[in-house]
């Protein structure tokens, strides 16, 4: 071996790069010596928490992965893959960019947007179609309406330029994320079967190469610092956040998916966190090779750079390409042509080492499988424990909260609260329609639909979480999540396949938040498995939290669902509005005198802690049952789920976009108030034509689900038992304005 240049590391830098003692100890175990600066910052961003899940891969590993369409399972690829028939696949993952967008919202946003799309575009599929999950503080700081105007910009700026439309998301506002901020974005694919591109490296001789852009020194140790805090010093770890640029990366996308047809690859990986230290480890590890790498090759947009840097550096639009010996020539013309960076910086090697040399002196000697998530990097077992909240949410009771004589002022309450009210102001900021694939631009329904052209089908998409529910009670609000997820998109004519996860929390080492994640890691694994979703692989967001003046406050636990659905045939597709006067409404589910957690307790009331909404993991699966058959025996013509702000606002969200009224009766049973703005879960309203009524009737007869009439559309009035909440357009006019008018 060539001596190793650079003087041995100490403790106190493996300390101040967020290493642990015991760590440090096991690198010099492995290494058989002291690691010198540089391989100390390559363990430092291979072994944090944001690359390596060593404080929660124990738990990961418990949730449901296996299933017949599964082509892909989770941590096996850059991303989940699905089939879908016809031949075909669909890739698809969600990620979070929480800290970058916390103090450079447009950038982080903008970078997150582009590094989810490679990782799709990575694996050989073209990206159609790209959701979010955005969380931020009160509307009424100034902090909240800068970082919601960065972050929609940025990815709105980001995807509009590169081509793929946005189709669906969420955005919620509460005052646990006024510092940190929540940013996930998630992105599919459809690749033909076969045709996909590994993330692997063998065949020694075989090049190496850097594709795209050049490196600079943004994101430098970005992955550490998205393993640590934010304090009130985080804003000097800008250069933590990367720059991104969506024009080339379009560049990138068009040549990674014609090179992919070449069959000149080996494999290819995206330099996503950790850059090139992370996509030569992992190719290396999985791949059962080594690498021998010049670190000198590099293309670089900045002078002065040293190895370390060049190594860590997180600059976007860049892949790690492994081609076949002899088919130089064809990777060279493919990135010439679409006038891209392709340069040769190695080649394939014998054994298990990444050797990296900077003008022809050895930086670097390190066992790729040492540096990843499965091989040598740490596995830790958290404690945890329940926090003191969790039992006083059980002390609340309905009858403590007195039912408001007037409940319209409730209703218009509600419509203008901003996670209710229409999201106009941000949507109007992406591209919704680029591609002409989205099939919901006239058609509004629960979960995006998205044309897969040449075929019958349509894959259908949603991200869904409501993190007071999980906060309430970590396993039962996350399985709510998935079961809302699902809910999503059989109301909108799908039926779910499989779902990838953003799961934000606060500091591993905080008991009580541990305990958390440990809830919603059980919650989901129930859910997944009653809904036949298994889990293709997500990502995990630690320390969302604040750190201010000694006082640390972590932010709701929020493990955001992204669920994949396919529809068989287009001519399933359900829209969420009422579309015929005269047709009757009929709630499908049952009706439960429950107003815990919703958004009528907490933000009209003010009670801030209440228990999970009625949820029946059973009962919910059932309900979706009987909604599926529902639409493929052509029996209704709408189909809404009922969540948050309840049926009054399920009913208004049915009636809006056609400008059809309703009028319905309360079920006597419960308080009207539980009955309006209750969010027990398992249900949906539905609209039924008069010549399908009987049929309708007896199609819920042959099916456990509970269902009553309500009423039917009618007019352009909202009468509930005899009394007018208003009409159609001025219930409008708040809930599409409210949140335009605080920005």
């Amino acid at each position: 071996m060539d001596t190793i240049s650079q003087q041995p590391s100490t403790l106190e830098q493996a300390l101040s790069l967020g290493l642990l003692k015991e760590e440090y100890e096991k690198i010099i175990s492995i290494l058989g010596r002291v690691p010198n600066f540089t391989e100390l910052s390559l363990y430092s961003v291979m072994w944090s928490e944001h690359c390596s899940y060593k404080n929660s891969i124990v738990w990961l590993k418990t949730l449901p992965k296996d299933g017949p369409a599964m082509l892909a399972k989770a941590g096996e690829e850059n991303a989940g893959l699905v089939d879908i028939g016809d031949e075909m696949a669909c890739c698809f993952k969600i990620e979070s960019h929480n800290h970058p967008s916390a103090l450079e919202p447009y950038q982080g946003a903008a970078t997150g947007v582009g590094g989810i799309n490679r990782d799709i575009f990575t694996m050989g599929a073209r990206p159609i179609a790209q959701l979010n999950s955005l969380r931020f503080g009160s509307i009424y700081l100034d902090k909240t309406k800068w970082l919601l105007k960065g972050v929609v910009k940025g990815i709105g700026d980001y995807g509009n330029a590169f081509g793929v439309p946005v189709v669906a998301g969420e955005v919620y506002f509460d005052a646990c994320y006024n510092t940190n901020p929540l940013v996930n974005a998630m992105s599919a694919g459809i690749v033909r079967k076969g045709r996909t591109l590994s993330a692997t490296s063998y065949g020694v001789g075989n090049p190496v190469y850097i594709v795209g852009s050049s490196t600079g020194k943004d994101g430098i140790h970005g992955a550490t610092f998205a393993s640590a805090d934010l304090t009130e010093n985080s804003a000097d770890d800008i250069p933590s956040v990367q720059v991104g640029d969506p024009f080339q990366e379009k560049l990138l996308l068009e040549a990674t998916l014609e090179l992919a047809k070449t069959g000149a690859v080996i494999g290819m990986q995206d330099m996503g966190a950790a850059g090139i230290i992370c996509s030569t480890s992992e190719m290396s590890a999985k791949g059962e090779h080594g690498m021998i790498i010049h670190l000198d090759k590099v293309p670089l947009r900045q002078t002065n750079m040293v190895p370390f840097e060049i190594l860590l550096s997180e600059s976007q639009e860049r892949m790690l390409v492994v081609a076949h010996k002899g088919k130089e020539d064809i990777v060279k013309e493919i990135f010439n042509k679409w006038d891209l960076n392709c340069v040769q910086i190695g080649e394939v090697v014998e054994g298990e080492r990444l050797h990296f040399y900077w003008h022809g002196e050895i930086v670097a000697d390190v066992p790729a499988e040492s540096l990843v998530l499965g091989g040598g990097a740490p596995v830790y077992h958290r404690e945890y424990k329940e926090p003191a909240y969790f039992k006083e949410t059980f002390k609340f009771s309905i009858d403590s909260i007195k039912e408001p004589d007037d409940l319209k002022p409730v209703a218009y309450h509600l419509l203008k609260n901003l996670n209710i009210a229409s999201k106009k102001w941000v949507i109007e900021q992406y591209d919704t329609m680029v591609g002409t694939k989205n099939m919901c631009t006239n058609m509004p329904s629960d979960a995006a639909v998205v044309n897969i052209k040449g075929t019958k089908k349509a894959i259908v998409l949603t991200v869904d979480c409501n993190a007071r529910y999980v906060h309430a009670d970590p396993e039962k609000g996350t399985a709510i999540a998935v079961a809302e997820a699902a809910r999503n998109i059989v109301c909108s004519g799908g039926i779910p396949s499989a779902i990838t996860n953003c799961l934000n929390f606060g500091n591993p080492y905080n008991p009580e938040v541990y305990w958390q994640f440990v809830g919603a890691i059980k919650g989901m694994s129930e859910a997944c498995r009653k809904f036949s979703t298994p889990v293709t692989g997500g990502n995990v967001s630690f320390y969302n939290q604040t750190s201010i003046k000694d006082k640390v406050e972590p932010v709701y636990p929020t493990p955001t669902i992204g669920m994949l659905g396919v529809m068989e045939d287009k001519q399933f597709q359900m829209p969420l509005c009422f579309k015929n006067e005269g047709d009757f409404i009929y709630l499908i589910g049952k009706s439960v005198n429950d107003i815990a957690s919703s958004e009528y307790l907490y933000d009209y009331h003010n009670v801030k802690l209440s228990p999970a909404p009625y949820f029946k993991l059973e009962e919910e699966f059932e309900m979706q049952e009987t909604v599926k058959g529902l639409i493929r025996e052509n029996l209704i013509n709408s189909a809404h789920d009922v969540s948050e702000g309840g049926a009054f606002i399920c009913l208004f969200e049915a009636a809006m976009h056609n400008k059809l009224g309703f009028d319905i009766q309360t079920d006597a049973s419960v308080r009207k108030d539980a009955f309006l703005f209750g969010e027990a879960q398992g249900r949906a309203i539905v609209s039924v034509s008069p010549d399908q009524l009987e049929s309708f009737i007896e199609f819920m007869a042959q099916t456990e689900t509970d269902f009553s009439l309500l009423g039917e559309v009618k007019g352009m009035e909202m009468i509930v038992d005899e009394l007018s909440f208003g009409t159609i357009n001025e219930a409008a006019e708040v809930y599409i304005n409210a949140l335009g008018k605080h920005m």
